[in-house]
């Protein structure tokens, strides 16, 4: 008999809170159409198919008693860990109970020989759940719980299932055990195996059941990927999973990348701000792809680019979100029938922002282009046509009212960080024409920028706060001025910026190196209640620091930001600064940006240091 070993890192209890499992105690699995989230009790808690954005098949995760889930564990579980395969997008999970030990391994299967980077249709359709008795004896339950109920019937090695609210889908489960139904009990022995595979779109069809060589062509196809990763820099092991993870948050079919895999996860246990952010938010988008580029992944910027512009073309200028084809999404709604994770309230599906100005958008998309130059891309003469279009928006937009990076819910109003994203856009521009020889108004983008850059400093400087604010004139702190130096538009030795810097420590900060986006009660965003520390905002702290020359203090809070991501190495959107716990949609593209830029940084500035 084959000898299984099992992971290192200690078996514990099983948390729950009302039946929810903690975000840091959920895994993520993906293939690059859609994504799937695995609690520590082996339940697959989230399952949106046949992508990203459709609706859920499972979401327990936001309603633990009708969300439905897809659920492995032996009879009696008390204990319970996970841990990834290195350098994949397959999870483990061992699970204790009183008479043995089992292993789950998920993963969203991929196609042999897929490449990642360059195949637009790397995934099969299907999830893979095997089991293996590490020791002892176990009565395995399996249950397959869709969200509104289901009905199955046998069908060669499985079951073909309907899902009463996904008619749409054509469901199998297989398995290379008898199966009783949509609830099923198997006694296994030590080193004695189970496999499970649920298909959909079709993917049932295929007569091939071979879960060994599915899950090796699947650990293949992501190493394969990670070999042409490039990184030299403090916290390797964090940094390498955020790469793998911003990729499992990255569409392959067009290039879009999606802010998180979830919808409706609360930024405060019980308040109303859950939003859906399985779209493609262009400055997120922007910022992930700045991520893979500096770590030597660049095909991932070219599929952005081509898939931004395309999407612009289409509307004419560009939105705050797309669809992962590039179109608007559906009108934001509540969903009554869901009582939201821990109770939280309303769920809620669509994103009503994809309505809202946003001007950072210019300022993204034209620093994501030149970023795209500097690595030797190239762009064609109806690409920069675009492009410029798009700085000459900029050249009007950048003191207009807007609802800023943030997406406040009130009247528009003339954000810095919007103001500072146009001037960008204007400096790009001019750069990119001068480099490649492109028509444009060089000298007069040139001179806008330097006007944008002169009034930033001016207009958006209050004496009596002793920092910039959030507006051009008087406003609130805003954490989003930390991104001023990053983006090149203010020098992060600037004295204003030092004190700015010091200010938003001081006012938002949230206690260990957390920051507030901003205090509701001084900058209104049209909604009750508060919310937790942003994540990506400490990391901008943190490039700020390196930036200034204290580099220790760079250092230890960069750390100190890793060590929250756990033992599987995910970060949502925001912590509790209470209690430390996750909160608000996971993972968060967002804070995995902030683990790869702020590692890149501290490595830059290290090297220069000696």
């Amino acid at each position: 008999m084959t000898t299984v070993t099992s992971s290192e890192a200690a078996f514990t209890p099983l948390r729950f809170h009302g039946g929810y499992p903690p975000l840091e105690d959920v895994g993520l699995i993906g293939d690059g159409t859609t994504a799937a989230l695995v609690a520590r009790d082996g339940a697959v808690v989230w399952l949106c198919v046949p992508r990203f954005d459709s609706e859920p098949l499972f979401c327990s995760l936001l309603d633990v008693k009708t969300g439905g889930a897809f659920r492995i564990a032996p009879e009696g579980l008390t204990e319970a860990r996970q841990r990834y395969e290195p350098d994949t997008g397959v999870l483990v999970t061992e699970l204790r109970s009183p008479t043995g030990v089992v292993r789950v391994t998920d993963c969203l299967t991929l196609r042999s020989g897929a490449d990642l980077g360059e195949d637009t249709a790397a995934g099969r359709g299907e999830l893979l759940r095997s089991v293996v008795v590490l020791h002892g004896r176990v009565r395995l339950q399996v249950a397959l719980e869709p969200r509104g109920g289901a009905t199955a019937q046998p069908h060669g090695q499985g079951l073909r299932i309907r899902a009463a609210l996904r008619p749409d889908l054509d469901l199998r489960l297989v398995a290379t055990v008898a199966l009783d139904g949509l609830r099923t009990t198997v006694d296994l022995e030590d080193g004695e195996q189970a496999h499970f595979i649920l298909r959909w779109a079709g993917g049932g069809h295929r007569r091939d059941f071979r879960p060994p060589a599915l899950l090796q062509a699947t650990l293949d196809g992501w190493r394969r990927w990670m070999r042409t990763l490039v990184y030299d820099g403090p916290q390797e092991p964090v940094v390498r999973r955020s790469i793998v993870t911003l990729k499992m948050l990255d569409y392959n079919e067009t290039g879009a990348l999606v802010a998180a895999p979830t919808s409706s996860l609360p930024e405060a246990i019980g308040g109303v701000r859950n939003w859906d952010y399985r779209y493609a938010w262009v400055r997120d988008a922007a910022f992930s792809v700045y991520a893979f580029r500096r770590v030597g992944l660049h095909a991932e910027a070219r599929g952005f680019l081509s898939w931004v512009l395309d999407a612009i073309e289409r509307d004419g200028s560009p939105r705050v979100l797309y669809t992962l084809d590039g179109l608007r999404p559906p009108p934001e709604r509540e969903d009554p029938q869901l009582e939201g994770y821990r109770r939280s309230s309303p769920v809620r599906w669509g994103n009503a922002a994809a309505d809202q100005r946003q001007h950072d958008a210019y300022g993204e998309i034209l620093d994501c282009a030149y970023q795209w130059v500097a690595a030797g891309g190239e762009l064609g003469p109806s690409v920069w046509h675009r492009l410029s279009a798009l700085v000459e928006e900029a050249r009007v937009a950048w003191d207009q009212p807007d609802h800023g990076i943030w997406e406040v819910r009130t009247a528009t109003r003339p954000f810095t960080y919007s103001a500072a994203m146009c001037q960008v856009a204007l400096d790009r521009g001019a750069r990119l024409a001068e480099r490649l020889g492109l028509p444009g108004d060089v000298a007069g983008w040139r001179t806008d920028a330097q006007r944008i850059q002169a009034a930033i400093l001016d207009l958006a400087w209050d004496p009596g706060q002793g920092s910039f604010t959030e507006h051009l004139g008087p406003g609130g702190l805003d954490a989003s001025l930390l991104a001023l130096p990053l983006r090149r538009v203010v020098d992060a030795r600037h004295p204003r910026m030092i004190a700015t810097v010091e200010a938003i420590v001081r006012r938002l900060g949230a206690g260990h190196g957390l920051l507030y986006r901003y205090l509701p009660e001084e900058s209104a965003d049209g909604l009750p209640g508060h919310e937790g520390a942003f994540l990506l905002c400490s990391f901008w702290l943190v490039d700020n620091l390196a930036a200034q020359g204290r580099l220790e203090e760079a250092m230890a809070l960069y750390e100190s930001l890793c060590e929250r991501a756990g033992t599987l190495g995910l970060l949502p959107e925001e912590i509790d600064p209470s209690t430390g716990a996750f909160l608000g949609n996971h993972p968060q593209a967002f804070s995995h940006v902030g683990v790869v830029s702020s590692g890149m940084n501290l490595a830059r500035a290290l090297r220069e240091r000696g």
